[in-house]
């Protein structure tokens, strides 16, 4: 994760006054003066300006308190990225951050626009970041312990008792973060039918959740890898502590590693660790896991069709600060490379991105009710405005549908029997 004090340090050099601050500002204001989805009010010293639907049509208003001239500057060199850099260093603060995004989101042509204007010095920059961060055998370990290796404490503080970080899924408003983590577990099992003879591969271990639900609640044998030390460490300890070394297999191994074959597989939100150049050997890899009758489900978080070209050379928030290496798939990719790269067909699809939305939501105010022992662990401001703003930016996106998540059932040709479920 780039270094919060790097972005400091960065900065230091820019916060004298200067002529491109006005410049920045006239231009930043007129862009967002074409706003036509919600409404936007920015207010900076005595000025406000407040563009898009009126009060009453706005189906959403986001309110933007500017702190310092900079911030401006900033976007217009650094593009959307810089405002979520602002955010970071507390140069604009809010009323209410998923608001913002949301807006954000209803205009993307605006957003676009944006970052076409910067630098490009900072394009070559993330660029060669993007390249950097290659999801090489080497490179996806180290990525993936930029994020996950954060501390399980941390991820404690905001995360349920099972350690599920992926969408719940909810079954009615008065439905607890809790129970619906519980139930989208059970729910992958009965859509996977698996039956206490079973193996189950797992591609992604997380902190051993789904894999100690499939052992406990449906008695198969469960096969599950991480590259991260830290959620190995977690997972022995949790399979340990309840017995389960008979049933579960836990391995410290890249998916590209594994061997043998199994009954069911399963692939919870790890594909967007994958890498756009790297799709092809890991829908292979899951395909050669299976038995000729075998079922895989993936959990996807997708990006629409129409911008996946385009994501895939661009270098976001989310890719810059939290997932370094990260890309999301689209629905078209998903199928394109089942078809392409294995004999399986896409038996079932649905759809919950609202339901990361709500799961969003609950994560951001856990996070935020619980910011004192973020800091008692020793991250200090930067840091968790950070880690706000990508709770809000993830919740912003999915309520508005910029990005998507989905249950993928996929099945070998030999497989019968198989059921669409939603609940």
């Amino acid at each position: 994760m780039t270094s919060a004090k790097a972005l400091e340090q960065t900065l230091s050099s820019r916060t004298k006054p200067s002529l491109w601050d006005d410049i920045a500002y006239k231009q930043l204001i007129s862009h967002f003066s074409r706003i036509t989805q919600g409404r936007i009010v920015i207010r900076f010293e005595n000025d406000t300006h407040e563009s898009g639907q009126n009060q009453h049509d706005a189906a959403v208003t986001a309110v933007i308190q500017v702190h310092d001239k900079l911030v401006f500057r900033h976007i217009m060199l650094s593009g959307i990225v810089g405002a979520a850099e602002m955010y970071m260093l507390g140069k604009w603060s809010t009323p209410d951050l998923v608001s913002v995004i949301r807006v954000m989101c209803l205009n993307l042509n605006i957003l676009n626009q944006v970052n076409q204007q910067q630098s490009l010095i900072r394009k070559s920059v993330l660029r060669f970041a993007r390249f950097v961060n290659r999801n090489t055998l080497e490179g996806s370990r180290k990525n993936i312990s930029a994020h996950y290796d954060l501390g399980n404490d941390f991820f404690q503080v905001f995360l349920d008792k099972s350690m599920m970080y992926s969408a719940a899924i909810y079954l009615s408003e008065n439905t607890a973060l809790p129970q619906a983590s519980i139930h989208k577990l059970d729910l992958i099992c009965r859509k996977l039918q698996l039956q206490p003879s079973d193996h189950l591969v797992e591609i992604g271990t997380g902190w051993g959740g789904m894999a100690i639900h499939a052992a406990t609640h449906y008695g198969c044998h469960v096969t599950t890898t991480t590259i991260s030390q830290r959620q190995y460490d977690y997972a022995k300890s949790e399979i340990e502590r309840l017995g389960l070394q008979d049933k579960i297999t836990l391995l410290l191994k890249d998916y590209r590693e594994l061997t043998g074959t199994y009954d069911k597989l399963v692939s919870i939100e790890m594909i967007e660790a994958v890498g756009h150049e790297y799709y092809d050997s890991y829908f292979k890899t899951c395909s050669s896991l299976l038995k000729p009758e075998g079922v895989a489900l993936i959990q996807a978080i997708t990006i629409d069709d129409q911008r996946f070209e385009a994501s895939k050379k661009s270098l976001d928030f989310i890719q810059r600060y939290i997932f370094p290496g990260g890309c999301l798939p689209s629905n078209e990719v998903i199928s394109r490379y089942v078809s392409q790269a294995t004999d399986m067909h896409i038996y079932d699809l649905h759809d919950i991105t609202q339901d990361y939305a709500r799961t969003l939501h609950d994560w951001r105010q856990a996070f935020l009710a619980n910011i004192d022992q973020v800091k008692a662990m020793g991250f200090d401001d930067v840091f968790c405005r950070m880690w706000e703003y990508y709770l809000a930016y993830c919740e912003g996106g999915f309520t508005e549908q910029v990005i998507h998540t989905a249950q993928f059932v996929m099945a070998k040709p030999q497989a019968r029997h198989l059921k669409s479920l939603r609940m």
